[in-house]
């Protein structure tokens, strides 16, 4: 492990430190060959689909992966294994104070694990006993709705399609996901203002936009190849403006580790034309500032005679509501916008200018913007600037929400959905002949209450880590612990392992590395990008254990133990994939003829009705949304409960982690190194609280309860980053958040704005 440190990073983004981190990490998993195999197969046809971030596969290169993408694979190509033996030597009581990168650090897990309460050991199981004792909990509830089914954007098509199957065939729709904790918001804006859920543009428009807008996200660290795309547009002339609360290297600088001109000289290309800092929480105030800029600015161009800026054919043909937007911008004073963004009026111009100038533009976020009260708002003002200008249903111009996991939104597209539309349903039915439950079921934030208050049992995850990504850690884990059966299918333990119910199993599966060989053969599975496109994904690599199933095989062996061969024979189901694919083109739109298609290398287009200008609302427009800025960031029910001076705390991965998985204790980008327990302050915010660069702090969040919320043992490192606001790591600060401080419409959680109070501490002490 690298010694504990604090080195500001100097260099671009990629470069010589991202290959190097790549090779350490191929070589130091002590299967340097079947990694660089692996590697060589990573997002090609004919290959597996990395299973990292959901950004677009650029085909036709023969290396299409990052230095994440390279760690990912390698952290699940391990040759560890947890064997039956490793949990004899380590009871869960002892486990649960290990850090959560010791525990996925130990390998993959080798064979099923019932958890021994006498022992406090988990145990082997067989597969039969296994799937016995999840039909006898699933048929002694009371009801259907006591099940809780949970998955992870890991899941492929093929197994959330079976899955979903399952639980709507067993009678509840409660599908809490990984989507509700991150991207929910831009679901629930994008339908609102599109009717469709999804971002409207492709991989190619990246090469013909004339300016990007970059909200919220950190693609150096988070999908690392977006910066390929960002970097060849910037060299094309395309003007990148970037508004995210840090300074981020990736958004700054990159070098290309794939070209040996980036490498070989001291040549990198600059990424971002622009770049400006708002409060967290106040993006909605600057794009506020951008739309009423323009408005003033195309009543003046049509005041001389000249054309206007706004594309007034695009809005008559397509849009509704835009009086009463016009009402609400004009309504809005500059002082709440420039206060509550905490950027200039001339910032705001600035970028505002840019829009103005470019014919064909480009809005991309993520989970900076989502991860608010207001993040629905905010998101619906993203949207109502690219209608007044035309800006969507053309080359180069759109919508783009950037996903987080493979397969986030591919899980979405086949019915991974707590509230389905009646349509949906009745396809189902019709094909399955068999009822389907109307009643809308349990988001992630609503199924952890629901187990909270004894009215959920049974809690089975599809993959993920929820005890590290859901909100309120300890009251998440109380949840957990008060079902009666807990079942997690996973490749590697993890802390969810260790909150488990009264009974606990722990299923073993493939990654999607390894290869899948099922009665009829080899097997591919698909998934969906952050573009729409659908692709085939095969692993290459051989199995770490023979008791390691596939996720559709064990989805198939809980059903069919469950429900017998109702409706469906699962089995048949799991034998050959080709068969799901045909239940799914028989019932998702866009899907028809799916094996067919995807024998075309990168597989095909599900298509986006918003880019086509069919706009599927209730009255057949894009809507603008005309939502007032928040009164205050921070409501002032909570300030005054503060009793101190609050800051806005948003919670962020460091560059050695995807999502939970944590692969190591560097933050190279930040000049973090050896170390994750830190916190990041504005050299003026440090100086204000009386504090110096290395004290140690704890941090207090403040809710409209009485519950008390803090971690401590946090050393300050000053950075980039507005006066005010603060940020720290996940899962470290995930206590910090309530369950139930969430965003307006969307239930997710307020994970970027999180009112803390910062106390000095004494140093920890060393043991």
């Amino acid at each position: 492990m690298t010694t504990k440190k604090i080195k500001p990073y100097q260099g671009p983004a990629g470069g010589w430190g991202a290959l190097a981190s790549t090779t350490r990490f191929v070589f130091g998993s002590k299967k340097p060959a079947a990694n660089i195999r692996n590697l060589l197969r990573a997002n090609q046809v004919k290959g597996f689909d990395c299973p990292g971030c959901a950004w677009g596969d650029e085909q036709g290169k023969h290396f299409s992966f990052c230095e994440n993408g390279a760690k990912a694979i390698s952290w699940e190509a391990t040759g560890k294994q947890v064997t039956p033996g490793f949990f004899r030597q380590h009871p869960v009581s002892q486990l649960q104070h290990q850090s959560d990168y010791f525990l996925e650090y130990q390998g993959r897990i080798e064979q099923p694990m019932y958890l021994n309460r006498e022992t406090d050991r988990y145990e082997p199981i067989s597969w039969d006993d296994a799937f016995a004792l999840i039909a006898r909990h699933l048929n002694t509830l009371e009801h259907p709705d006591q099940l809780e089914l949970y998955t992870s954007g890991r899941a492929s098509n093929e197994a959330a399609y079976l899955y979903q199957l399952f639980g709507r065939s067993f009678g509840t729709n409660n599908f809490p996901d990984c989507s509700n904790l991150c991207h929910e918001a831009s679901g629930v804006a994008l339908g609102q203002a599109i009717g469709v859920g999804k971002g409207t543009v492709t991989l190619h428009d990246f090469d013909q936009a004339d300016a990007i807008f970059v909200f919220g996200q950190n693609p150096g660290t988070n999908h690392p190849r977006m910066l390929h795309s960002l970097r060849n547009a910037a060299r094309n002339g395309t003007a990148i403006v970037t508004f995210n609360n840090l300074k981020e290297r990736g958004l700054e600088r990159f070098a290309d580790p794939q070209s040996p001109i980036e490498m070989l000289t001291p040549k990198d290309s600059r990424i971002s034309s622009h770049y400006f800092c708002p409060r967290l929480g106040g993006d909605m105030a600057a794009i506020r500032g951008m739309a009423k800029l323009l408005l003033e600015w195309d009543a003046e161009a049509l005041a001389r005679g000249e054309a206007g800026l706004l594309d007034r054919d695009f809005i008559e043909r397509h849009t509704s509501g835009l009086d009463d937007y016009l009402a609400e911008v004009a309504a809005t004073p500059w002082e709440q916008i420039v206060e509550q963004s905490g950027l200039s009026r001339e910032q705001i111009t600035q970028a505002a200018r840019v829009h103005a100038g470019a014919k064909r533009v480009i809005v991309t976020w993520a989970m900076g913007i989502t991860q608010h009260k207001h993040s629905v708002a905010t998101i619906r003002e993203l949207v109502n600037l690219q209608l007044l200008r035309g800006q969507l249903g053309k080359p180069g111009a759109g919508l783009c929400p950037v996903r987080g996991h493979s397969n986030v939104q591919g899980n979405r597209t086949v019915g991974i959905n707590e509230k389905p539309d009646t349509a949906f349903l009745a396809r189902m039915e019709q094909h399955f002949n068999h009822p389907m439950p109307r009643r809308p079921g349990h988001n992630a934030v609503a199924a952890i209450q629901a187990m909270l208050d004894g009215e959920s049992k049974v809690f089975i995850a599809l993959g993920g880590n929820i005890a590290a990504a859901a909100p309120d850690t300890h009251v998440t884990a109380r949840a957990l612990a008060n079902c009666t059966l807990t079942v997690q299918i996973s490749t590697k333990l993890n802390r969810s392992h260790l909150m488990a119910g009264k009974e606990a199993l722990i299923l073993p599966c493939l990654g999607r590395t390894e290869e899948d060989v099922q009665a009829s053969g080899p097997q591919f599975i698909t998934v969906e990008d952050s573009f729409s496109m659908v692709h085939a994904s095969q692993g290459v690599g051989k199995p770490k254990s023979p008791h390691q199933r596939s996720e559709t095989a064990i989805i198939a062996g809980m059903a069919r133990a469950t429900l017998g061969s109702q409706p469906v024979d699962w089995q048949a189901l799991a034998d050959d994939y080709d068969r799901i694919r045909e239940h799914i083109a028989a019932t998702i739109p866009g899907f028809e003829q799916v094996n067919e298609r995807l024998q075309q290398p990168g597989g095909f287009y599900l298509g986006n009705s918003a880019a086509r200008h069919e706009w599927q609302t209730d009255n057949g427009k894009a809507s603008f949304g005309a939502d007032p800025l928040p009164a205050r960031l921070i409501p002032e029910a909570i300030t005054t409960r503060a009793q101190g001076m609050l800051s806005t705390l948003q919670t962020l991965r460091s560059h050695d982690q995807y999502n939970t998985t944590i692969y190591g204790m560097d933050d190279r980008y930040r000049g973090v190194y050896g170390q994750r327990m830190v916190i990041f302050m504005h050299p003026d915010e440090i100086k204000r609280r009386e504090l110096q660069e290395g004290d140690w702090v704890e941090l207090v969040s403040v809710w409209q309860d009485d519950v008390e919320r803090k971690v401590g043992g946090f050393k300050v490192v000053a950075y980039d980053i507005p006066p005010g606001d603060v940020a720290a790591y996940y899962p470290e600060t995930n206590p910090l958040v309530p369950l139930h401080s969430v965003g307006d419409g969307s239930d997710t959680p307020t994970s970027k704005s999180i009112p803390v109070l910062i106390r000095k501490q004494e140093a920890p002490r060393i043991i």
